[in-house]
């Protein structure tokens, strides 16, 4: 065979290979956290990072690991403040709905806590680092006021509202006491649906989650004292515990859920180089900065 026919053969085997290499990592970015059929069975990871702003990414990669029949368990990997109501009861509920049908474990890694432990006291059983920062038990609301600053700037507001508190939280004037009312009785009402929440999630009496919930943060090792946590342990020890509920055999198999929106090409070529989760390609703000956006809404943190 002459050198010219053994480099045409050589370039068409390469130009084969980049073909099925990249017809396989289309196929993997297609089928998402999907198994593909001969990976056979594994456990499905979701994370829950940073502030809790929102909730249907993390909602909708439950709902596809609940209906996947390559799931046989879900890990939720809770790194968390907390952060607003709504979105923390919409993930608490979707873990219920998937444990109706496979075992749910949450793993918690630094910070777990408020809005973070809420969604966690969904999962069972609950596996924390000795060190983890847990509990903050309860709701807080900040109305920030800055009329003398208004005032000394010569910054004048007129107010046309169509009722005596449309204005409740306004910058702009101080809280009265029928304000200062209105939104305790709110905040009082929605700390007795985390108390509730919790006191479901962890078989507990309302009671005895009321005397934990002052707001305080726990360790891991107080947690599990108390009776907020199951187990110490890391990441891999709730995955253990997830393939171990799922009847998976030896060493367990994780797919992580895609919970951050970023183009197609780059998440194919995050997956072509490597990159994880945490990578650059799709990488989010750091955490702090999400706190200036959180305005005055009530938040579980």
């Amino acid at each position: 065979m002459t050198t010219g026919r053994r480099s045409r053969r050589l370039r068409r085997l390469v130009v084969v290979g980049v073909v099925l290499f990249g017809a396989f990592a289309v196929l993997r970015h297609l089928a998402g956290e999907a198994a593909l059929p001969f990976q056979g069975p594994a456990v499905g990871v979701v994370d829950v990072r940073g502030v809790i702003g929102r909730s249907d990414d993390i909602v909708e990669a439950l709902k596809r690991f609940s209906s996947s029949e390559r799931i046989g368990a879900v890990v939720l990997r809770i790194d968390s403040p907390g952060g607003a109501v709504a979105p923390s009861q919409e993930i608490y509920s979707a873990i219920g709905r998937v444990r109706e049908k496979k075992p749910v474990i949450a793993s918690l890694g630094n910070l777990a806590a408020s809005g973070g432990y809420y969604v966690a006291s969904a999962c069972d059983p609950i596996v924390a680092n000795p060190g983890t920062v847990t509990g903050s038990i309860g709701v807080i609301m900040a109305v920030r006021n800055i009329q003398g600053l208004a005032d000394w700037a010569g910054i004048k507001e007129t107010v046309i509202k169509s009722g005596p508190y449309k204005d409740i939280t306004s910058p702009m004037r101080p809280l009265t006491p029928e304000d200062r009312a209105i939104l305790q009785q709110m905040v009082d009402d929605v700390y007795g649906q985390f108390v509730e929440a919790v006191a479901s999630g962890r078989d507990m009496s309302e009671g005895t989650v009321r005397e934990l919930a002052d707001g305080r943060v726990y360790s891991g090792a107080q947690a599990l004292r108390l009776g907020m946590v199951d187990q110490l342990g890391g990441y891999e020890d709730a995955v253990r515990l997830a393939a171990t509920a799922a009847g998976i055999e030896g060493e367990p198999r994780t797919v992580h859920a895609r919970t951050e929106r970023r183009p197609w090409w780059a998440e194919l070529t995050g997956r072509l180089l490597g990159f994880g989760p945490q990578s650059w390609v799709g990488a989010t703000l750091p955490d702090g900065l999400f706190f200036l956006y959180q305005g005055h809404g009530l938040e579980l943190r």
